[in-house]
């Protein structure tokens, strides 16, 4: 099931309050980027984000979800009705994240 528009714009809309959010569609999903580091995605109208020390520490019972076949698994966002709590996710990965890859 591919996700919706809708909900893209409502994360994406949680997520104002960061600069340098982007997104990218994916076959029929949406990769999100924040600060030019790829944080997690749009899955099957799922919000994920990347496991990482600070999205552990923050998000302890969070669920590990696989946000397509063969993928790694990624934590489901509860909360993505508090846009503090998104923005303070964001930022306290970011440090976290692999820098992008180069462009060949």
């Amino acid at each position: 099931m591919a996700s919706s528009k809708e909900y893209l714009d409502f994360i994406l809309e949680q997520l104002s309050e960061l600069e340098d959010i982007s997104y990218r569609a994916m076959m029929g999903e949406y990769i999100l980027y924040y600060g030019g580091k790829i944080v997690g995605g749009i899955y099957d109208d799922r919000f994920l984000v990347k496991v990482t020390k600070s999205s552990r520490e923050m998000m302890p019972d969070a669920e590990l979800e696989l946000p397509y076949e063969g993928a790694k698994e990624m934590l489901l966002v509860d909360d993505v009705e508090n846009k503090e709590f998104l923005r303070e996710l964001l930022e306290a990965m970011y440090p976290e994240l692999p820098a992008p890859k180069k462009k060949k």
